[in-house]
């Protein structure tokens, strides 16, 4: 499992002209899912995005997590984080989780996050066509990837 964390002020998605998500302060989360990838990689990943300590506190630095802030989160499956580019110049997506594996595994996982005490948690709309409005707070970018944490 990979995901890319944002720290936002606000974002939104849409799908055809319409919002289908949309958050204040927190997180705005592109998930990518693999076939590898079980509940238990979707607990591990929820508990550490949950409790990662990447707000500013009053003294302007790192020490404040979701949870701490009542942030909130907007979920968005992004199959292309796990694009292979090293033939060519067309990525393979062979590493990516087939959609009848990724798509439960990507609600489990927004519902583990609603589990967590997250106060919001929205998500896109699986595999179709999204525009994404991401107000960078930061900007605070992190990339977790669950087989570089060991789970």
């Amino acid at each position: 499992m990979r995901a890319i964390l944002q720290c936002v002020s606000s974002g939104k998605v849409t799908v055809d002209g319409q919002i289908v998500g949309q958050i204040n302060r927190g997180y705005v989360i592109l998930l990518g899912v693999s076939d590898d990838d079980t509940q238990q990689t979707a607990n591990k990943m929820a508990d550490k995005i949950a409790g990662l300590r990447v707000f500013n506190n009053d003294d302007g630095k790192f020490d404040l997590s979701l949870k701490d802030i009542g942030g909130e989160a907007l979920v968005i499956s992004q199959f292309t984080l796990f694009a292979d580019c090293k033939k060519g110049r067309r990525p393979s997506f062979t590493s990516a989780g087939k959609p009848t594996h990724a798509e439960p595994l990507c609600d489990y996982f927004m519902d583990k996050l609603k589990s967590l005490g997250i106060p919001n948690v929205q998500g896109g709309q699986f595999g179709a066509h999204m525009h994404v409005d991401i107000q960078n707070d930061g900007p605070v970018t992190i990339i977790l990837d669950s087989t570089q944490l060991g789970f």
